[in-house]
C-alpha cells in the first residue's frame, strides 16, 4: 500500500531513463545494466546514452564531447556573482545561486538537449573555481584535452590526474548519473511540469541536494577508514566496534535489499586498480574483514556494501575535499536530472497531487 506522508511507492510519472529494482539489486539505464556502463563506457558515453536514448557512434561521441568542451567555461557575470558570495556560504548554496543565474531567454521553455549540455559542462567548472576562490589558490582554467572527469580533477588539483584516479572517479560518476524518482529528480520535474524553464529546474533540484537526507556524503565511512589506516588494524578495529554494538558504515541500503549493483561495479574497478592506490586497497580489505565479522555477530541480517563505501575510497583516494563531495555527487546527478526534464516536456502534465485535510472544520 503506498503511504501517502512522503509519496512513498507513489507512481508519480512514467519514465524510459532508468529501472530500479531494489528486491533484485538491479539498476539499469536505458535497458543496461549501470554496472557494465561504469566498467566499460566513458562518462560521455553513458550521459549521452541517457540524453538521447541510444548509445553514441564514434562521430556522435565527438560531436557531443566536442560541445561540452565548448560549453565549460564560466561568463563573467556569473563569476562576478560567485566572488561576492560571503565566504562562509556553501559550495552547494554557491552552486544553487550560479546556475540559477544562467537562466536567460535562451533557456526559455521549451527544454533542448544543448541547454542540458550548457548546464552538465558548466558546473564542475563553477565548483573548481569556487574552490580555487575560497583557498586563495590559482584557478586552471578548463583544458580541452581533457575528457569530462579528467577536466575536472585537472581544474580541483591544478596537474594532470593518473589515469588510477580519472578511472575511480569516472566510476563513481557513472553510477550516480541516475537513480530514478529521487527527491531531486522529483523536485526538477515538478517545476518543469509547470512549463517553466530548465534552469529553474534544476535550481529547485540542486536545493533538494542540498539537504543532508539527500544529497548526505560518506563522510563517515572516511572517517572509518581513516581511523582504520592500516590493512593490519582492521580486524581489531572492526570487532571492538562489533562488541559494543556500534555500527559498522557503509553497508545496509533503504532500496537494495540484495547487493547494491553501484558498489559491485565500483569494487570490482578498485579490484582492478589493486595495488594502485593505498586507500582502495584498504577498502577491499576492509570490506572483506567486515562481511566476514558481520555474518558471525549479525548472522542471518545480509548486510551488504552500498555505494557510499567505495564513493568513500574513491573520494578518499583521488584527495577530494569533503566539502566537494555533495557537489561532486550533483556534477554527475544533473545528467539525470536533464534527461527526466527532457522526458517531462515530451509529455507535460502539471504535478498536481492532492493533500488530505486533518484540521478542524469549525
Amino acid at each position: 500500500m503506498p503511504s501517502v506522508t512522503g509519496l512513498e511507492g507513489v507512481i508519480a510519472a512514467e519514465t524510459a531513463i532508468s529501472l530500479v529494482d531494489g528486491e533484485n539489486g538491479r539498476l539499469l539505464y536505458r535497458g543496461f545494466e549501470a554496472k557494465d556502463l561504469a566498467i566499460h563506457y566513458s562518462f560521455e558515453e553513458v550521459a549521452y546514452l541517457l540524453l538521447y536514448g541510444t548509445l553514441p557512434s564514434e562521430e556522435e561521441l565527438e560531436h557531443f564531447s566536442l560541445k561540452l568542451k565548448k560549453s565549460r567555461d564560466i561568463p563573467d557575470h556569473i563569476i562576478s556573482i560567485i566572488n561576492l558570495l560571503p565566504k562562509d556560504t556553501g559550495m552547494m548554496s554557491v552552486l544553487r545561486t550560479a546556475v540559477s543565474s544562467l537562466g536567460d531567454s535562451s533557456f526559455d521553455w521549451k527544454p533542448d538537449v544543448n541547454q542540458a549540455i550548457q548546464v552538465i559542462a558548466i558546473i564542475p567548472t563553477i565548483i573548481a573555481y569556487r574552490h580555487h576562490s575560497i583557498n586563495r589558490t590559482d584557478f586552471p582554467k578548463p583544458k580541452n584535452t581533457l575528457d569530462h572527469v579528467a577536466n575536472y580533477l585537472y581544474m580541483l588539483n591544478g596537474e594532470l590526474p593518473s589515469s588510477t584516479h580519472v578511472k575511480s572517479l569516472s566510476t563513481y560518476m557513472i553510477l550516480t548519473l541516475e537513480h530514478g524518482m529521487n527527491a531531486s529528480t522529483f523536485s526538477a520535474r515538478a517545476v518543469l511540469s509547470t512549463e517553466s524553464d530548465l534552469i529553474s529546474a534544476i535550481t529547485g533540484a540542486i536545493g533538494s541536494m542540498k539537504g543532508p537526507l539527500h544529497g548526505g556524503a560518506p563522510s563517515e565511512v572516511i572517517a572509518m577508514l581513516d581511523e582504520i589506516g592500516t590493512i593490519e588494524n582492521t580486524e581489531e578495529w572492526l570487532r571492538s566496534k562489533l562488541e559494543n554494538k556500534e555500527k559498522i558504515m557503509g553497508f545496509g541500503h533503504r532500496i537494495y535489499k540484495t547487493h547494491d549493483p553501484r558498489s559491485v561495479a565500483l569494487k570490482k574497478v578498485s579490484q582492478e586498480l589493486s595495488g594502485q592506490d593505498p586507500w582502495l586497497d584498504l577498502a577491499l580489505h576492509v570490506e572483506e574483514m567486515s562481511i566476514r565479522l558481520l555474518d558471525e555477530y549479525k548472522p542471518g541480517r545480509k548486510l551488504y556494501t552500498n555505494v557510499e563505501f567505495y564513493a568513500a575510497a574513491v573520494m578518499r583516494a583521488v584527495n577530494m575535499p569533503a566539502e566537494l563531495f555533495t557537489p561532486t555527487f550533483t556534477a554527475s546527478r544533473v545528467v539525470g536530472w536533464t534527461a527526466h526534464l527532457l522526458e517531462q516536456a515530451e509529455n507535460n502534465r502539471i504535478f498536481r497531487p492532492q493533500s488530505k485535510y486533518v484540521g478542524p472544520t469549525e
